[in-house]
């Protein structure tokens, strides 16, 4: 084989077609379009559509449940934290918390904080402030000797539930002043 005998595979390379370009060309006046109707004009939105038939995506059952309630959490193994911390790019004197794991390139993402995970090992004695943490995870960080501290946030109940106790006070702490 010389570089001179060097091709594609026949139909590897296959011209566009032109449209529009004369009766001659086999692709003139309505460019293949048929006639009239939605379909020759140009913003036809019928994908899937079956001519009244029910279409495809709609005649298959349907698997599943998508929790919109659900938190989002950082999973991050405590075996990745001892990495990180032997690489010294997380200082265990302080607190570990979600911006500390972020700013290291820990915890991607997570809008509800970070779920601490226990898989792999930790030595080293490290204080964690998390939103979350499995009990093997908890058992873990003390037996290395240190602490995790789990944040609760307040249901929407108990936020209502205090916004209405702080308006009766203030309510109260009024009456008391006249």
């Amino acid at each position: 084989m010389k570089l001179n005998d060097i091709k594609d595979n026949e139909g590897a390379r296959h011209r566009r077609m032109r449209v529009g370009r004369g009766i001659g060309s086999g692709k003139g006046k309505t460019s293949g379009r048929g006639q009239k109707g939605q379909t020759s004009r140009s913003g036809v939105s019928i994908n899937g559509f079956e001519g009244g038939q029910m279409p495809l995506h709609m005649r298959i059952p349907k698997r599943g449940f998508n929790n919109i309630f659900a938190k989002d959490h950082a999973e991050v193994n405590l075996g990745m934290i001892q990495k990180f911390i032997d690489a010294k790019k997380i200082d265990i004197k302080a607190v570990v918390d979600h911006a500390a794991l972020k700013a290291a390139g820990l915890a991607r993402g997570g809008k509800d904080g970070v779920r601490l995970l226990a898989k792999g090992q930790l030595t080293a004695k490290v204080n964690f402030s998390v939103a979350g943490a499995s009990k093997a995870a908890i058992e873990a960080v003390e037996k290395a000797g240190g602490k995790v501290e789990v944040l609760t946030k307040a249901s929407a109940s108990e936020k209502a539930a205090a916004k209405k106790s702080s308006a009766k006070n203030a309510a109260k702490e009024a009456a008391a002043k006249k």
